[in-house]
């Protein structure tokens, strides 16, 4: 076992990590993915109940929920039905003879939830946060990032490979002869090749300011003359928008006209044909769903589908996720929990007000304003106090099919989501169920959400110690709060608006500091791979904050443990994953990889040095001058 002073994360999780077992459907465990798998297991056993007719709760939307699980646990019936449900569908695409034909129906597609190539959609407006507005995406890519189409890019090319073949063996499923297959992928890959030269990458999709393009929106329109933009919006919206923000400007800029286009129709028309024969794979036969998995598993290294028990509960939970997210947490999270943690979130926002009172590198403008943003961060603590007005729309007709109801779910959603559009944003709004393992700081409505499943141990406990528990949940509060302040939060101001609040010299100093974050983590060799400083250096930045704060709030109790704070802290980062995920997410996640978010994050704190009796020659020791701290 590594040496605390060499390897701090090994030393922490090693052997942790020899007699760890990754489960065969599942591409990582430990941390995170320990506790998920724990709810998974409860939410498997109570469901298995529900459907046999067993406590089942009154809850008229969690009876709906039973009734679609149970639709979607008939196998019998899946088998029985094959392909057909679906086979209409792919008729109708089949028949389309132009692209004029085609974009006549894309508001109706778009509305009924079938495959239209439309990528838009409706957010809150960067210069007036509390207003919905309309966006302008991009097409997807097959491979996870642009990096992957690069010439020398051996993996890009060995997962393109991977990926037809996985679709030629689904395709083969519908009634599609080996030569339509051919046609229809040589057709998809050269759309993708084209598309692939002209989309964002994920670093640069990570830096949030330079994604706001604002545009007029005849001015708009002019740039895809042959999509018939104000009869598809008028049919959706009811109305004209006024403009459009655009984040992918370069796709539509320089290339849309040509996407968009009676020119490009064969390719489009074969990616149309094949989003309509997919669109339902996971609704159909098992061998079907097994097949359309299988590029996903290649992607993470994942050896096994997930069983047929398993697979029906997580598609039969979309639509209803909020709703038991809440039985969830009225199961499992206790009014003492949540007043505990409340009391936490005040505590961390009041070291954070503190730190930054006694700042010396902010003007005192600057810093008022950063206290004014912090002063007005919404918390929310375990669950949202109701649900999404959809979800009393859905009611799962027991006369209509499997795949009928699935679609008039998907309908709902899609007209709620449109609906928002030139509304005022509604805040109450959770962006993910209470039963999710996760946090999250959403920088337009200046909110940190912490869901229930995640205030457990080894994240949280009143069994643990208070320092063990700052090391966890006081580590994960203070680097949502650090988001506030990182190098796309800094931008926001505590309405959630895109607005410059510091002065120059200020920012100049602020981007110095992020600058040698993004030195401490460029470049490390992980996964047959180097990590990504620019790509990762708003996670770093929250993560480096959320340990600064979360050290002097552990500090202010009398049972301090240097040792326990830094010790829970590489604990909740442990993971055990397949080589192909690690790599994957190298190339493609915000997030550093756990065990640097431990190893290169500690060694700016004297604490760390001090608490392990880390020294010069040390592979942990770093120079008093290179430790940096931000916040």
């Amino acid at each position: 076992m590594s040496r605390l002073q060499d390897d701090f994360y090994d030393a922490i999780n090693g052997e942790w990590e020899k007699t760890a077992i990754i489960p065969d459907d599942k591409p990582r465990t430990g941390g995170f993915s320990d506790l998920a798998d724990e709810i998974e297991d409860l939410m498997l056993e109570t469901t298995d109940q529900w459907l046999a007719g067993e406590n089942v709760p009154e809850d008229s939307i969690l009876q709906n929920f039973v009734k679609f699980h149970k639709q979607v646990a008939n196998f019998d019936a899946r088998e029985s039905a094959g392909v057909k449900p679906v086979e209409p569908l792919i008729t109708e695409y089949q028949k389309l003879s132009s692209f004029e034909e085609f974009a006549a129906r894309i508001a109706e597609y778009e509305m009924a939830g079938k495959p239209n190539l439309l990528p838009f959609g409706v957010s809150p407006d960067f210069m007036d946060a509390k207003n919905n507005v309309l966006w302008a995406y991009a097409p997807h890519t097959i491979l996870p990032d642009t990096t992957y189409y690069a010439d020398d890019n051996e993996k890009g090319k060995e997962l393109l490979a991977t990926w037809r073949k996985c679709e030629e063996n689904l395709l083969a499923k519908f009634d599609f002869t080996p030569d339509e297959i051919k046609d229809m992928l040589d057709k998809i890959i050269e759309l993708d090749d084209q598309v692939a030269k002209y989309v964002l990458s994920s670093e640069e999709s990570s830096k949030y300011v330079e994604l706001y393009h604002p545009y007029d929106w005849a001015d708009f329109t002019k740039l895809v003359p042959e999509l018939p933009l104000d009869t598809i919006f008028t049919e959706i919206l009811g109305t004209l928008p006024d403009k459009v923000i655009v984040p992918e400007e370069r796709f539509w800029t320089e290339f849309a006209a040509e996407y968009y286009s009676e020119k490009n129709w064969p390719l489009l028309k074969a990616l149309l044909v094949e989003s309509a024969a997919t669109s339902y794979t996971s609704y159909l036969t098992e061998d079907i769903r097994i097949l359309a998995g299988a590029y996903g598993r290649a992607l993470s290294g994942t050896p096994q589908a997930m069983d047929q028990k398993k697979a029906a509960f997580y598609l039969a939970q979309g639509p209803f996720n909020q709703a038991l997210g809440l039985w969830y947490a009225g199961e499992k999270f206790s009014p003492e929990a949540k007043a505990d943690v409340e009391a936490k979130v005040a505590t961390m926002i009041d070291v954070y007000k503190e730190r930054l009172l006694a700042n010396d590198w902010l003007k005192p403008e600057t810093r008022d304003k950063a206290i004014t943003k912090l002063n007005v961060i919404t918390p929310h603590i375990g669950y949202p106090e109701k649900l999404p007005e959809t979800y009393v729309k859905k009611v799962i007709d027991d006369s209509l099919s499997l795949i009928e109801n699935a679609q008039n779910l998907a309908k709902i959603s899609i007209a709620h989501t449109w609906s928002k559009w030139n509304k005022a944003v509604d805040r109450s709004e959770w962006h993910m169920p209470a039963h999710m393992v996760n946090a999250y700081y959403d920088p337009q409505q200046n909110q940190i959400v912490f869901p229930a499943a995640i205030l457990q141990a080894p994240f949280y406990s009143l069994e643990q110690s208070s320092s063990a528990n700052y090391g966890g949940i006081g580590a994960v509060i203070a680097h949502e709060i650090s988001h506030a302040f990182d190098t796309n939060g800094a931008s926001f101001d505590e309405n959630g608006s895109l607005n410059n609040w510091w002065t120059d010299e200020d920012y100049a100093a602020f981007k110095e500091r992020t600058d040698k974050v993004v030195a401490q983590f460029d470049g490390i060799p992980f996964a047959g791979s180097k990590v990504n400083g620019q790509l990762t250096v708003s996670e770093n930045v929250a993560d480096l904050g959320g340990l600064a704060a979360a050290l002097e709030a552990a500090k202010k109790e009398a049972d301090f443990s240097a040792k326990d704070y830094f010790t829970n802290f590489a604990t909740i980062w442990r993971m055990k994953a397949r080589e192909e995920y690690l790599q994957l997410l190298v190339n493609v996640d915000v997030h550093a990889p756990g065990k640097l978010r431990t190893n290169v994050q500690v060694p700016n704190f004297d604490d760390f040095h001090e608490t392990f009796g880390v020294q010069k020659g040390d592979a942990m020791w770093r120079e008093p001058s290179e430790r940096v701290i931000i916040w």
